[in-house]
């Protein structure tokens, strides 16, 4: 499988969700997503998905800035996990996107993240979530010390604080109509 070529081919959620039910060791299928890549070889055989959503930490910046790759999984394909955060760095870029970022387990060493350009950010997170609603809490995910991933995507400007759209119709004269 080493002469393997594969080819980066977008996914339905329900598709890279069968991926991720099938081989991550540690996390069921993702609720929902903004986008789903997967790594398909020339006879049609997917390798790997990711799946890629909003971030999961409410603080962690604006949803139209800031992209995670909530769902990572491969056959053990070799290259297919650096192939998969390449493509969903290039596909958030792409969308207008200013940061991509995931979070790893602590024991696990970011070698692919590193080969596809991303930074290491440090220790982040660990230990079980709060919920104020009364909703019960998910215990069936690591609640270790993380590692913080990321790459910066865009320099375009921080439209958080930019004005709202209107709905007031345009002066004559634009859009090539006659004045």
């Amino acid at each position: 499988m080493s002469g393997t070529r594969l080819h980066v081919v977008p996914l339905e959620l329900a598709e890279a969700n069968r991926l991720v039910a099938q081989w991550h060791r540690h996390h069921q299928p993702s609720q929902g997503h903004r986008f789903s890549l997967g790594v398909m070889d020339n006879d049609g055989n997917l390798h790997g998905a990711a799946i890629v959503g909003r971030p999961v930490a409410r603080l962690a910046g604006s949803p139209r800035d800031v992209l995670e790759v909530v769902r990572l999984v491969t056959d053990g394909t070799k290259n297919a996990c650096s192939i998969l955060y390449a493509a969903a760095a290039r596909a958030g870029l792409a969308m207008g996107y200013r940061r991509i970022q995931t979070y790893i387990l602590d024991d696990e060493p970011g070698t692919t993240l590193t080969a596809a350009g991303w930074t290491c950010e440090g220790e982040a997170g660990g230990g079980q979530w709060k919920h104020t609603d009364g909703k019960a809490r998910r215990t069936d995910q690591p609640t270790g010390l993380k590692s913080r991933w990321a790459k910066d995507l865009a320099t375009r400007p921080d439209l958080t604080s930019a004005p709202k759209r209107t709905n007031d119709p345009q002066p004559d004269g634009l859009f090539g109509e006659a004045s």
